[in-house]
């Protein structure tokens, strides 16, 4: 099973923001963690750490056969992300394959969102977690805005 192509699409926008971003502010995490870190902040305090952990580590799990190199990263107790960095690192010379795993782990955990929380919530998140950036609002299921 893949993730949807809009979640890849909306992952893929994420990580080149924060690559973007990154790049502006020096920082030297890579643009995966970060994202990933974003929505943690922002949906632990609508959900929890239990909560986003236990959706994040749902997310790593689906993410694992459609990028195997994935098998190194885990989710600790308080939801963070452990090994991603690494993982990006040791295939800096391969970028490609390094943001794809980044898209696919982040494309499988707002999938989730949106399943659990529905789009418009997953949206909101979005907007308080990257303030200033379009997300559009489209109802998925009818293909018109919500």
């Amino acid at each position: 099973m893949t993730s949807a192509p809009g979640m890849r699409d909306l992952a893929r926008r994420l990580l080149t923001y924060e690559a973007v971003a990154g790049k502006t502010s020096g920082s030297t995490e890579p643009p995966t963690v970060r994202v990933y870190e974003k929505l943690r902040q922002s949906l632990g305090e609508f959900v929890g750490v239990a909560g986003f952990q236990s959706l994040a580590s749902r997310a790593l799990s689906l993410a694992r056969p459609e990028t195997p190199s994935l098998s190194a990263a885990q989710i600790t107790a308080d939801g963070s992300l452990q090994g991603m960095g690494e993982i990006e690192t040791q295939f800096d010379i391969d970028k490609d394959q390094a943001s794809t795993g980044g898209i696919i782990l982040i494309a499988r955990l707002l999938g989730l969102l949106r399943i659990f929380l529905g789009e418009a919530l997953t949206l909101s998140l979005l907007r308080n977690a990257w303030p200033g950036e379009a997300f559009e609002d489209h109802n998925s299921t009818h293909g018109r805005k919500a």
